[in-house]
């Protein structure tokens, strides 16, 4: 086989493998869409420790179950370092400062603050593992993340909140979850890496949910009920699956960018779920994300 047949059988099986990387990342966004909304579902009825506690503590039990019954072994000493960066990113720090920001802080403007969440993955992947992202990619990203971050000083009126301060860390967090699981992904099942990093938060969470309901109040409504169940179930661990495997298929830069879309979709939700008002400069900020989405899909790394 000459160089030539090498590089047309390659592309060949590379497109199909792109456009269903690019498809399960994307539904994995639609997902995560959700989990702002959910939550102030949550809130209603359930304190902040409480909801983020069970939230985790639940996605761990359910994480177990699937583990045990696929009869998964446990992972090599190597992959523990970075499980563990997972757990502390996208089980423990991300659901709980998200869930604090909440208290205050409107679903719309938390999922817009948050919109900056895929430059800093993409900036984290690069910096653990030695890519070069094109410069045509690394404009697309800022010029995004800079109209996410003008809409956000937009409606806090120039001055940041407390509930801003928890987002922005738990962005920070996240980013680091989410570049080190798309790298681990490479090696493990990606349904194996949030699996496990849920699995291994399991002390915390359960010792936190049970902490916090002996001391913050309780109440069964039906709406606070099934947003815990879908962030346990969904946000914290069905839509990591398919992230993770998305993101070992088309690379963490270029799946992190189609997380650009999340906090314009979290945008409608809020106003179709919560009847939260739709800021006027969504649907500026929304046309330049979209573009900027487009742009980081057709870069090459």
């Amino acid at each position: 086989m000459t160089a030539q047949d090498s590089a047309i059988r390659h592309s060949a099986v590379a497109g199909p493998q792109e456009r269903s990387g690019t498809a399960l990342a994307a539904l994995a966004v639609l997902s995560f869409s959700f989990s702002f909304p959910a939550t102030t579902w949550t809130l209603a009825d359930f304190g902040p420790w409480t909801s983020a506690g069970l939230r985790c503590a639940l996605a761990g039990l359910l994480a177990a179950i699937c583990l045990a019954a696929a009869r998964v072994p446990l992972p090599e000493r190597r992959h523990w370092p970075g499980l563990l960066v997972v757990s502390a990113g996208c089980v423990l720090g991300f659901p709980l400062l998200t869930t604090l920001a909440l208290r205050t802080s409107s679903t719309a403007h938390s999922a817009v603050v948050i919109g900056v969440l895929p430059l800093a993955t993409a900036v984290v992947a690069a910096l653990r593992t030695g890519g070069r992202p094109s410069r045509r990619f690394w404009c697309a990203a800022l010029t995004g993340a800079a109209a996410v971050l003008a809409f956000t000083l937009l409606q806090s009126h120039g001055r940041p909140t407390v509930a801003d301060l928890y987002l922005f860390a738990a962005l920070l967090v996240c980013a680091a979850g989410y570049a080190e699981g798309g790298r681990i992904s490479r090696e493990l099942p990606g349904w194996q890496v949030i699996a496990w990093a849920v699995v291994v938060a399991l002390p915390v969470t359960v010792l936190t949910a049970g902490i916090a309901l002996s001391t913050e109040p309780v109440r069964l409504g039906a709406k606070a009920v099934a947003g815990l169940a879908y962030t346990a179930a969904v946000s914290q661990f069905g839509g990591f699956v398919l992230w993770y495997r998305g993101m070992a298929q088309i690379g963490v830069p270029r799946a992190s960018q189609l997380q650009l879309a999340q906090p314009l979709l979290t945008l409608g939700w809020s106003v179709l779920l919560l009847g939260e008002g739709l800021p006027a400069a969504a649907l500026v900020t929304a046309l330049v994300v979209l573009v900027c989405i487009a742009v980081t899909q057709r870069a090459r790394a």
